[in-house]
């Protein structure tokens, strides 16, 4: 058994990674701000076993306070969202960069043995991608006046076309949106401390997770969850660009296993490793397919023909490594997990802020 804290341990996928430590024997402390546009007014749920502390990751003495006795440390706290980040800088730098750096100041007071870190895949940018032949092509990045000319996909030099692949972690990231560029310096500060200080570190770079537990009624969490909250009130889900852009969806629960092994697996210690389903899928299939589950297939998606800053068009995750480092497989894919996800829709409050988003996004210049 060890001590574990959790920073952000009281959003979605941090409630799930508390159950799962929890579960397996750990003892967990869970520290969140508790801010309502996650968490609403309701009061807070802790799962059975875990302990709550309120406050701000940028709190110095507060966490100085709670480190002494812990075992390790799951850094989970971040504000989410490609598109709210393009306008709301210096929100996201404060609570991602800033909040990791005085949790690492207090880490060197009061040091743990291992600190696992959530990325995100945000920060590769585009994803792997080849010419026709299989040549891999490096730093792919769409033309701004193919983008309105609404040719989204990308293409070479020459203006050939590419042919999209699983994404690896030997991708060089390439950063798109203010948010990428925060989960990055949140991944590499944690790695850079943790070689400075002789502790373990592990950087889980997270797909699209999904699953029950979102938040239905902040326009800026998961795409499922954005496409949940419009058809559980009658609209149809709005999709940017054409849809057919691809993405890789990984079940919560899946992500949670994976912390926890990331913890427990001492082979794990400097790595870097995807978390996704190995699947891709693009965002209007899921649309639809969660229409079906919801039982209005007449609701399909509106698709916007706009593309949105920040936005990149095709990444999906190469899981090989997680596989091999951390025996990491996927057990819940998405064609099997929609129904359980509507269940829990339809016991929830879903309001639609999908229209407020894309007003704020228009009104700042960022839909083209």
């Amino acid at each position: 058994m060890a001590r574990i804290l959790i920073t952000g341990g009281q959003g979605f996928i941090g409630r799930h990674v508390t159950e799962e430590l929890v579960r397996h024997g750990h003892d967990v402390l869970v520290f969140d701000a508790m801010i309502e546009q996650v968490h609403g007014s309701a009061p807070p749920e802790v799962p059975e076993g875990a302990r709550l502390v309120t406050g701000d990751i940028r709190d110095g003495a507060l966490l100085r306070s709670l480190l002494p006795g812990m075992d390790g440390v799951i850094h989970l706290a971040a504000e989410v969202g490609v598109g709210q980040s393009m306008y709301e800088i210096a929100r996201y730098v404060g609570a991602n960069d800033l909040g990791t750096a005085v949790l690492l100041e207090a880490l060197i007071d009061h040091p743990v043995k291992r600190v696992v870190v959530a990325s995100s895949m945000s920060v590769y940018g585009e994803g792997r991608y080849a010419r026709q032949g299989g040549t891999l092509v490096a730093d792919v990045r769409r033309r701004p006046a193919d983008i309105r000319a609404g040719r989204w996909e990308p293409v070479d030099a020459s203006g050939a076309p590419l042919t999209a692949l699983p994404t690896d972690e030997g991708k060089q990231p390439d950063l798109a949106s203010i948010y990428a560029l925060t989960k990055y310096v949140q991944e590499r500060a944690v790695m850079i401390h943790a070689d400075a200080y002789g502790t373990e570190a592990v950087a889980l770079r997270l797909f699209n997770v999904f699953g029950a537990g979102q938040a239905l009624s902040n326009p800026y969490t998961g795409v499922l969850a954005n496409f949940a909250s419009r058809l559980a009130n009658g609209q149809r889900p709005t999709i940017f660009e054409d849809g057919q852009q691809k993405r890789d969806f990984v079940h919560v629960r899946d992500v949670a296993r994976a912390f926890r092994l990331a913890f427990e697996t001492p082979g794990a210690a400097g790595e870097v490793l995807n978390i996704g389903s190995g699947n891709a899928y693009t965002v209007t299939q899921v649309a639809t397919l969660l229409a079906q589950e919801m039982g209005v297939p007449e609701l399909a998606p509106e698709i916007l023909g706009k593309s949105r800053a920040g936005d990149i068009r095709n990444c999906f995750a190469d899981i090989s490594r997680a596989r091999q480092i951390l025996g990491f497989e996927p057990q819940h894919r998405l064609e099997d997990s929609l129904g359980p996800f509507v269940d829990w829709v339809r016991g929830s409050v879903a309001e639609d802020r999908g229209a407020d988003m894309r007003r704020h996004l228009e009104a700042r210049g960022l839909v083209t």
